[in-house]
């Protein structure tokens, strides 16, 4: 298998859960050339960093023929398809359109990843390995681990250059309300009298296009606090910034990042199973109300944790 291609779309979380897989792939084959094809602004996290030595964008118009029955096929993609001798796919595929299409093109090795965790089975990273098992290599690691390149991290050096240590980053989003903790306990979390005080920190509040109106909140009550906010940071940048920090956030694809950056991290989980979702690294603490609603997660165990960790930190320095 000289030329493999992973077809892997899906949110941030969705592709960092199955970068164990991917790992045991490139460590089975490390001469293999692996390409992923995928949402570029987020497949770049393995081009040219450990995983794939390429990433082409499934954003391509062209692309669209491969999901039509009896299609005529764009012969560039035909040629592109048919030069791997191996493509593993997990997209969504229930009529086996795109599969037709691949074999159409003379693909001979396809195997297929689930195109969705299922929520009551073994943990996620653990489902979608499953095809990388089916070549028989064994996927034993099911941590999560981005391989930062010596750009990315003077990135991270550049801009946190001028924070005290320890830094704190923060995300108090995610991709759904419900998995939300309220932003009234964020605000009382590290309020200058009940945080600020008790020991000198810097604090980094991550944002993107999703968090517009909590982060402007934020930057309205904290206008007078020494806090910077990372708004838009590129995924290989905002990993370099995790890299340096205490994280704290919830279940969302901001919080595998920092975990596969090794952050020292504190995830808040609400009604998602922490055994499927939650990464399985060792630098991960998982709070998680008896209820299983964010809500009822107290203020006192989420800032005790936090205590605990930058003790921590505080030792190892």
């Amino acid at each position: 298998m000289n030329r493999i291609l992973v077809i892997r779309g899906g949110a941030i979380g969705d592709f960092i859960v199955t970068l164990p897989a991917l790992k045991a792939l490139r460590e089975a084959c490390p001469h293999a050339h692996i390409e992923i094809l995928g949402y570029k602004h987020i497949a770049v996290l393995a081009e040219n960093r450990f995983y794939a030595q390429a990433v082409r964008s499934i954003e391509y118009g062209s692309l669209s023929g491969f999901f039509a029955k009896n299609s005529e096929l764009p012969a560039e993609l035909a040629d592109y398809f048919a030069s791997f001798d191996l493509i593993i796919s997990y997209l969504y595929d229930p009529d086996g359109v795109f599969e037709s299409n691949l074999r159409r093109c003379g693909v001979k090795n396809l195997l297929w990843g689930p195109a969705k965790v299922v929520e009551t089975s073994d943990h996620a990273a653990r489902q979608l390995a499953r095809p990388i098992e089916e070549l028989g290599i064994r996927v034993v690691d099911l941590t999560e681990k981005i391989f930062l390149s010596e750009e990315d991290r003077q990135f991270g050096r550049e801009f946190l250059q001028t924070l005290s240590q320890p830094i704190i980053a923060i995300h108090p989003g995610s991709g759904s309300k419900e998995k939300n903790w309220p932003l009234q306990n964020w605000i009382e979390l590290f309020s200058r009298e009940h945080w600020q005080g008790e020991r000198r920190s810097s604090l980094i509040v991550i944002s993107g296009e999703a968090d517009k109106a909590q982060t402007a909140r934020l930057e309205h009550t904290w206008k007078d606090q020494d806090i910077r906010f990372a708004k838009n940071l590129s995924l290989a940048h905002l990993t370099s910034v995790h890299e340096h920090s205490l994280f704290i956030g919830h279940d969302s694809g901001i919080s595998h990042l920092a975990a596969a950056a090794s952050a020292s991290c504190i995830l808040l989980f609400g009604p998602t199973d922490p055994t499927v979702w939650a990464p399985r690294n060792e630098n991960v603490q998982v709070l998680r109300a008896p209820s299983g609603r964010l809500n009822d997660l107290g203020i006192a165990p989420v800032r005790a944790a936090v205590s605990t960790a930058l003790f921590k930190q505080e030792i190892l320095v």
